[in-house]
């Protein structure tokens, strides 16, 4: 069983993707400073992370409580437990992180426990209801199909939103949205500690940590301070058994020159446009942006339009039409489904979520001094 799960493991991380991805809001946002600045600094690197600064609060009852009963426009035949709620990660700011469980409807009580981090975004409405959960939102905004391909056929998947702020994830100090990479590393550990004392029934199973895009950084820092956390005595040990990333962000000028390279490969922009930027863009770290490059960019992205960016054969979600053909089978509006399901006040009480205007992903959130990303 391992071994299939590794391998569908890593065939769906490259398969499934949405539109929801910080890579090209980096872009336009560097494309309006002076230098490429690199998100990891110096003061954001995890470091040493002493386990008497962990939090962990009682857990009693918690798990009773965050059962869901039913999710609204559930399909029939539903065979599998479902659990959401909060998981408090510092009291003092009234920090607290969401999560979303969907356990195997078969052999759950040995199958393995998977993490799912999306980038920065929401990991509930973006990769359970739109990638790798058990259900797809229906085009009626209310109802819920079965999703075939979903990871929990073969795995406890759990869905964290991360940091706080994105989702349903927030906190009552309003500084704490202006965050980092090791902050964020931190709160993750501190909820996972927490969450396997909800449910103890975990704290033995084999576990992964997976993730798509900015989890690039989230999914190795947090699998650093596991590894590090679990050579201290009486300190929680999570049985960690690897990692798996999709198309990760790294840095800039991966990013940056994997982007328009793509661009070109699919004649989504010309031999010239690209030309320009191979000869005037340098997107290492501390390079300055020349007006060249930033103009070549914009002629880039302008070209790139409306273009899905994950599938650049799919059609332009329509308004005027329920039904829009897509060669993938993917449905371009589905964004627009998990938008108008998520934040439905129904939804989100059977969530157990407090109730808030969801978006996908929070402009408001800052996720370090050198790089804005909408998370």
């Amino acid at each position: 069983m391992k071994i299939t799960f590794r391998m569908s493991l890593h065939f769906s991380l490259l398969v499934f993707a949405y539109g929801y991805d910080p890579l090209e809001n980096a872009v336009k946002s560097t494309r309006s400073r002076g230098s490429v600045l690199n998100h990891v600094s110096n003061e954001d690197y995890l470091g040493e992370y002493s386990t008497s600064q962990v939090y962990m609060g009682p857990q009693g009852g918690l798990k009773d409580a965050d059962k869901i009963s039913s999710l609204p426009g559930q399909p029939a035949g539903t065979d599998f437990d479902q659990y959401s709620g909060y998981v408090t990660v510092d009291p003092d700011h009234g920090r607290a992180l969401f999560y979303y469980l969907a356990e195997s409807p078969i052999n759950s009580s040995t199958n393995p426990l998977v993490l799912w981090l999306t980038g920065g975004c929401s990991s509930v409405g973006g990769g359970a209801m739109l990638e790798l959960g058990p259900f797809r939102v229906n085009a009626d905004n209310t109802t819920l199909s079965h999703n075939k391909y979903a990871w929990n056929n073969v795995a406890n998947v759990l869905f964290l939103e991360s940091p706080a702020g994105v989702g349903f994830s927030y906190s009552n100090t309003s500084s704490d949205y202006v965050t980092g990479d090791a902050q964020t590393a931190r709160d993750s550990y501190t909820f996972l500690v927490n969450w396997l004392e909800r449910f103890p029934e975990y704290k033995t199973r084999d576990f992964y940590i997976t993730g798509e895009s900015y989890a690039g950084h989230y999914v190795p820092q947090l699998a650093q301070l596991i590894l590090q956390n679990n050579k201290i005595t009486n300190q929680t040990v999570i049985n960690l058994e690897g990692i798996a990333i999709g198309n990760p962000y790294v840095d800039n000028e991966t990013g940056n020159t994997g982007m328009f390279d793509y661009f070109w490969t699919y004649a989504i922009i010309s031999d010239e446009i690209h030309e320009g930027i191979i000869s005037n863009c340098n997107f290492s770290e501390g390079a300055i942006i020349t007006d060249a490059c930033n103009d070549y960019q914009n002629q880039a992205l302008a070209a790139k339009s409306n273009i899905y960016f994950f599938d650049i054969y799919t059609p332009l979600c329509s308004t005027f039409s329920t039904n829009t053909p897509s060669i993938s089978g993917f449905d371009p509006c589905s964004e627009n489904y998990v938008l108008g399901y998520m934040n439905n006040p129904i939804v989100q009480q059977s969530l157990h979520a407090k109730p808030v205007q969801w978006k996908a992903c929070n402009d408001f959130i800052s996720v370090g001094p050198n790089l804005d990303l909408d998370l």
